[in-house]
């Protein structure tokens, strides 16, 4: 099993532009639904603050309304995002049959210098996490 890349996909009935509008909003994706408690946005980094901790994000690339890559370090609460403690995050939006497709695609886990376990247990959390979020913003877009 590829352990470093996690891809999740959903199908939202909604225009591209509204599933756009709710995921390019700085780290909605951290913490719990709905997202951080607090944002503080400063040029390319948000830092989310949530109940587990300050997340750093980098907004590496946008490309409205169909691509976001952003760089975190999920689990290292309080540490800017780098080579060795950061994974990718890439949100993708296809405009389908009156709807949209959002594909996520999370890599870089076996890139973190940690022990093999330690990267397995962050790639796991996070596939959970993603199937949790996806379904999140899949309601609030049809909402």
């Amino acid at each position: 099993m590829n352990m470093d890349s996690i891809e999740r996909e959903v199908f939202i009935n909604a225009s591209i532009q509204t599933v756009w509008d709710l995921i390019s909003q700085p780290a909605w994706w951290v913490g719990d639904a709905p997202g951080p408690d607090k944002v503080k946005v400063d040029g390319s980094f948000v830092v989310a603050d949530t109940k587990y901790g300050e997340f750093p994000v980098k907004i590496e690339k946008e490309d409205p309304p169909s691509y976001l890559a952003c760089r975190w370090a999920s689990s290292f609460p309080g540490v800017e995002p780098k080579e060795g403690n950061s994974t990718l995050v890439e949100f993708i939006l296809k405009t389908d049959d009156g709807g949209t497709w959002l594909r996520v695609v999370e890599s870089g886990f076996s890139s973190l210098t940690v022990s093999e376990e330690e990267q397995e247990k962050f790639f796991n959390g996070n596939i959970e996490g993603w199937k949790y979020q996806l379904e999140v913003i899949r309601k609030r877009a049809e909402q």
